[in-house]
C-alpha cells in the first residue's frame, strides 16, 4: 500500500467516523427536542417517549432539519412559534453534543 493509499484510507475512516458522530448528534437532539415539545403538549412519559421518536423519524423526510421545525411546530401551534422551536432545538444541539462527548 503506498502512502497516498494509506491517506486516502485513514481520511476516509475519519469522514466515516465525523459523519457517524453527527448522525448520533442529531438523532439525540432530535429526541430532547420531541420530548421538550412534548412537555408543553401534557403528554404522560409513554406518549412523550413515542412522540420523541415520532421526531425522530420526521427528520428521515428531508435533508436539513427543516421538517423537524415544521413538525414540532405544527404540533404545538400556539403554544410556540417556529422560532422559539429552531432555538430549542439549537440548545439541544448543544445539550446532545455534550452528552455524547461524556460517553452517554
Amino acid at each position: 500500500m503506498t502512502a497516498f493509499d494509506q491517506r486516502l484510507k485513514a481520511f476516509e475512516h475519519t469522514y466515516a467516523h465525523d459523519a457517524e458522530k453527527q448522525y448520533r448528534i442529531d438523532v439525540r437532539a432530535n429526541k430532547l427536542l420531541g420530548l421538550w415539545a412534548a412537555g408543553l403538549l401534557d403528554k404522560t412519559p409513554l406518549e412523550a417517549r413515542n412522540y420523541a421518536k415520532d421526531v425522530v423519524r420526521s427528520d428521515f423526510a428531508e435533508p436539513g432539519d427543516a421538517d423537524v421545525i415544521r413538525k414540532v411546530a405544527g404540533d404545538l401551534g400556539r403554544r410556540a412559534t417556529a422560532e422559539e422551536v429552531r432555538l430549542m432545538r439549537t440548545a439541544c444541539i448543544e445539550a446532545a453534543k455534550a452528552q455524547i462527548a461524556a460517553g452517554n
